[in-house]
């Protein structure tokens, strides 16, 4: 059991990671909210069917494949970055208490998307246009699992909003780091959905979805305790850091590009 306690909203939690048991087997929140986020995006995935010449019944067949390998490659970014932690294959495979690196699942979905869009003659970047405003929504439903795992929370601060954890020398307040990430992508969810309705061209919705997250994602890392590290190096710091000016110079050229061609 968890104890967690907002002391602005005098709210005090006491979490249990296991939602419920089903012959004998432990069904944790952080599972229940991960399929949650998915099942809600491919629902919404199929509103948008047709949209960038894209069909949903493409979508179908590429998350069956794609959610797999996403979440393989999501812990074995973790893992290998972590590897200190992990002396055998059972804990290398046990996800039940977290241990999933978002940019290793991106990376394993972009390369298994461009795979599959290569067989089935589909655009790439029309594709990623389709699906990454829900990538970034189930973002920020998912990071609610690290919440109840006690996971992925921030540096000890005294400012307002801090959340309280329970340590062996008690109560530790922290910034809820969690949080912060689930607001933003959930902010960036909703600036996507509204991109997509003017797109400029193929491929601006993936790209301003990587311009913030990365944004993001560079200055919550910088206060995360638990961040994968290189030596000195957060890892997903400076990933975040790499993909943002290289998008941000993609998106300056090609919008640089649009206005010259229509001011010619």
């Amino acid at each position: 059991m968890n104890i967690i306690t907002f002391p602005l909203i005098n709210l005090q939690l006491n979490i249990n990671k296991v939602a419920f048991t089903i012959f004998g087997i432990n069904v944790h929140w952080y599972a229940i909210l991960i399929v949650a986020s998915i099942i809600l995006a491919l629902l919404l995935c199929k509103k948008q069917d047709g949209k960038y010449g894209i069909k949903y019944e493409d979508i179908l067949d590429l998350s069956i494949i794609l959610i797999p390998i996403a979440f393989i490659c999501a812990r074995l970014y973790y893992v290998i970055f972590n590897i200190k932690n992990y002396t055998n294959i059972i804990d290398i495979i046990n996800i039940k208490d977290g241990g999933l690196a978002i940019y290793g699942g991106i990376i394993g979905g972009i390369i298994t998307a461009y795979i599959f869009c290569k067989k089935r003659n589909i655009r790439i970047l029309d594709l990623l246009d389709y699906v990454v405003a829900f990538l970034a929504l189930g973002q920020a439903i998912g990071r609610w699992g690290n919440f109840i795992n006690v996971e992925a929370y921030g540096t000890v601060t005294n400012v307002p909003w801090k959340m309280g954890i329970q340590t062996n020398a008690g109560i530790e307040y922290v910034h809820p780091t969690f949080l912060y990430e689930s607001i933003s992508t959930l902010v960036i969810f909703i600036i996507l959905m509204k991109m997509s309705k003017n797109r400029k061209y193929s491929g601006q919705i993936t790209c301003y979805y990587l311009i913030m997250y990365s944004f993001i994602r560079t200055i919550i890392e910088g206060i995360r305790v638990d961040s994968l590290m290189l030596g000195n190096l957060r890892i997903s710091q400076v990933v975040s850091i790499i993909l943002f000016i290289v998008f941000s110079a993609l998106a300056i050229r090609k919008t640089t590009n649009i206005r010259n061609t229509k001011t010619n």
